[in-house]
C-alpha cells in the first residue's frame, strides 16, 4: 500500500516553497523603479535555450503509482513568440531531451523454509519493483514420497529493496519587467533503453508536464529561468503493466535569442 497522506504532504510542501519563491522575486521586482525605454519589453521573438532538470523522488501526485524514482534530464529548446501585449507574452515552446535518466528500485527475495527443515536461502534479485514496501508471500506444498506417505514443504518469501539502477506552450506575464512569472506545459513521448519503471511496463512511454516559474532577464536577449513542474510518464496501457511515474521537477534554463 502507498502512503497517499505522505505523498500529498510532500506535494503541498513543494508548492508552498515554489509559491514563496515566486512571490518574493515578483515583489522585489515590482518595488524597483523602471527607467523608461524606447523598447520597454523584455521579450524575444525567437528563443533558444539549454536546461537541466532534476527530481529526487516520485510519489502518487496525480496518476503515477511508482514510488522513489529519481529523474535527471538535460536538453535544449526553441520558442517562438505568438502574441504579446503589456500583460502577457504567449510563446510556442518545444523541448528535446537527448539525455533523460530515470532510476528504478531493484528488489531482492529471500526464501525462509519452515518445514520439513528450518533454513534460509540466499538472496536473489527479482528485478525492478514498484516500491520498497516489504512483501511476504507464504507457500505450502505437499509432495508424495517414493516409499509412501507425504512430505510438506512450507515457508515464506520476503521481498525487499536491494538498491536502484539508472536507465538511460508557454505564457510569460508582465513582459516589461526583468523578472517575469510564467506558466508552461508540454506533451510528448520518450523511448528508454529498457522498460521503466518495471520489467513488464514497456520502453515506449508518453510524457507530459506543466508548471510555473520566474524568468530573470540579464539583458533583452539573455535570461535565466527557474521553475517547478509536475512531470508524468506512463505507457497508456500499451504494455502489460502501466504503473506510471509522477515527479515534482525543479528545472533551471538559460535562454538567448532575439
Amino acid at each position: 500500500m502507498f502512503s497517499s497522506g505522505a505523498a500529498c504532504e510532500r506535494a503541498i510542501l513543494a508548492v508552498r516553497v515554489f509559491l514563496f519563491f515566486l512571490t518574493l522575486v515578483s515583489l522585489t521586482t515590482l518595488a524597483l523603479s523602471q527607467v523608461p525605454d524606447a523598447n520597454p519589453y523584455f521579450a524575444r521573438k525567437n528563443t533558444f535555450s539549454v536546461f537541466g532538470a532534476y527530481s529526487n523522488d516520485s510519489s502518487h501526485i496525480l496518476m503515477g503509482d511508482a514510488e522513489n524514482r529519481k529523474l535527471l534530464e538535460f536538453g535544449g529548446g526553441y520558442g517562438r513568440r505568438l502574441f504579446m501585449n503589456r500583460i502577457v507574452n504567449w510563446q510556442y515552446n518545444g523541448e528535446i531531451l537527448p539525455v533523460a535518466l530515470e532510476s528504478d528500485l531493484v528488489g531482492q527475495s529471500v526464501q525462509t523454509q519452515i518445514l520439513p527443515v528450518a533454513k534460509t536461502g540466499p538472496a536473489y534479485s527479482v528485478g525492478q519493483v514498484l516500491s520498497c514496501a516489504v512483501v511476504i508471500t507464504p507457500y505450502s506444498y505437499i509432495f508424495p514420497n517414493p516409499t509412501g506417505g507425504t512430505t510438506t514443504y512450507s515457508g515464506y518469501f520476503t521481498q525487499t529493496c536491494s538498491g536502484r539502477e539508472w536507465t538511460i506552450g508557454e505564457w510569460n506575464f508582465l513582459p516589461r519587467l526583468k523578472a517575469q512569472p510564467f506558466l508552461i506545459g508540454h506533451g510528448g513521448y520518450m523511448y528508454s533503453t529498457k522498460p521503466i519503471p518495471t520489467a513488464i511496463a514497456g520502453s515506449f512511454n508518453f510524457t507530459f508536464d506543466f508548471g510555473a516559474g520566474v524568468e530573470l532577464y540579464r539583458s533583452r536577449t539573455q535570461s535565466v529561468r527557474a521553475e517547478y513542474r509536475f512531470h508524468h510518464i506512463s505507457n497508456h496501457q500499451t504494455a502489460e503493466e502501466n504503473p506510471g511515474i509522477d515527479n515534482g521537477v525543479f528545472q533551471v534554463t538559460y535562454s538567448f535569442g532575439r
